[in-house]
């Protein structure tokens, strides 16, 4: 009998969801996207990096030192301007140069730090619903996944109360590594934490962590947090000076600026930083030195914020093309929530009406020429419960404002016909 010359790891790691849903988007000609959490294709900044760039690589040392290997934990300009950009967003003192390491993507930063933290057995807790791809992450370390119930401002409190009274009676509590937040405009719901929820969050955790016997983390991933287009910021948990030992705070500038451009960060506390960079070192020493001087330029400049401002302008306006559709081709019984920032908008359907990968509503939907995000692959699996599946995901991210007025027509008709 043969065996398999894969790792543990390489054998339980499945094929991403987001890979057929992208898949099914080439072999259907015609078929309009909504579920791919691109980002607007027109607005991306080509003559200003493209201006950028010829600044950067005139001739001389700086060119040459642009185009060499930087340092593990990143550009040292870098890391000073984001550390700076915190503090303005959270306080002073809420980051620190020589607490932050550069990514390549936030992507990077989550994998390194489940990879610091997480091993086959462990427990991780989540919103319920969370961003997917993250539990694909998890599902190939062989960790374990609990969902914490959402509410309209965040994680609810309660329930996380009562998963850690449960694990703690299971004898399980050992095993829990750390909490992971969508915090701003949540992937999927777009729903935003308050800074009350995050301190009590971490309070919680702190509680429980004496029985578990070491530190439980709470992981802020920040990814949406510059595309707001409405409200106010929200502080993260940064702010929360006296918890700073416990706070892992992940943000990215790819969405903000250019998603090709993959440069992410992670602001870390000891231990994680120490191992966080020795795991980098080993994946690949140091993200892409060129692109890193790219952003630190566009940050020094101005015109990161310059194109923050057009892409938040821009995104309100899908935004609200997606939402005008929504009230007019979508029966009453769907619910959903005006985003006021990021790059979604969730419904969910009436009770008992499925939305699911094998649903009437996915294969018409899909017959009609429109692709969404079933809701199901949102949810942490748990043997204790079925993944609800009557919620969708619909981005109006990379879609044009004519495609979102065209998909959000044809779902309409199919969801009028079967909800």
């Amino acid at each position: 009998m043969k065996t398999s010359p894969l790792s543990p790891l390489g054998r339980r790691t499945q094929p991403p969801p987001i890979s057929w849903l992208m898949r099914m988007t080439l072999e259907r000609p015609g078929l309009i996207s909504l579920a791919a959490g691109f980002t607007d294709n027109p607005s991306l900044p080509v003559r200003e990096a493209r201006a950028l760039f010829q600044d950067l690589l005139r001739d001389g040392p700086a060119g040459q030192a642009a185009l060499q290997y930087g340092s593990t934990p990143g550009l040292p300009q870098l890391r000073e301007l984001t550390a700076r950009r915190l503090c303005e967003l959270d306080g002073p003192g809420a980051a620190a140069p020589g607490r932050l390491i550069i990514s390549s993507g936030s992507q990077q930063m989550l994998y390194m730090v489940t990879e610091a933290l997480c091993g086959p057995g462990d427990i991780v807790l989540v919103e319920d619903p969370t961003y997917f791809v993250y539990l694909g992450i998890l599902q190939s370390h062989g960790v374990e996944t609990r969902g914490i119930r959402m509410e309209a401002d965040g994680l609810s409190l309660e329930h996380l109360e009562d998963t850690l009274n449960a694990l703690s009676r299971d004898g399980d509590l050992p095993r829990v590594k750390l909490l992971y937040l969508v915090s701003y405009f949540q992937n999927p719901t777009g729903l935003t934490t308050r800074r009350e929820k995050k301190s009590r969050a971490i309070e919680i955790l702190r509680r429980y962590e004496r029985r578990a016997g070491h530190p439980i983390y709470l992981v802020e991933d920040a990814a949406y947090r510059e595309l707001r287009f409405s409200g106010l910021d929200e502080p993260s948990a940064l702010a929360l000076r006296r918890h700073a030992s416990r706070v892992i705070y992940v943000g990215t500038y790819s969405k903000p600026f250019a998603t090709g451009a993959r440069v992410g960060f992670g602001v870390l506390p000891e231990p994680v930083f120490t191992t966080v960079e020795r795991i980098k070192g080993n994946h690949d020493f140091g993200t892409s030195n060129v692109l890193q001087c790219l952003l630190a330029s566009a940050l020094e400049s101005g015109h990161y914020d310059r194109h923050l401002a057009i892409l938040r302008r821009r995104y309100r306006h899908k935004a609200e093309t997606m939402t005008a559709a929504a009230r007019r081709h979508f029966s009453a019984s769907v619910q959903w929530r005006e985003p006021q920032g990021g790059l979604y908008l969730w419904a969910a359907l009436p009770g008992g009406v499925s939305a699911g990968v094998n649903s009437r509503v996915f294969r018409a939907a899909l017959e009609r020429g429109v692709l969404y995000v079933p809701g199901q692959l949102c949810y942490a699996p748990d043997p204790r419960r079925r993944r609800p599946a009557h919620e969708l995901r619909l981005s109006f991210g990379g879609a044009t404002t004519d495609q979102i007025t065209r998909g959000m027509a044809r779902l309409g008709g199919v969801l009028r016909a079967m909800v």
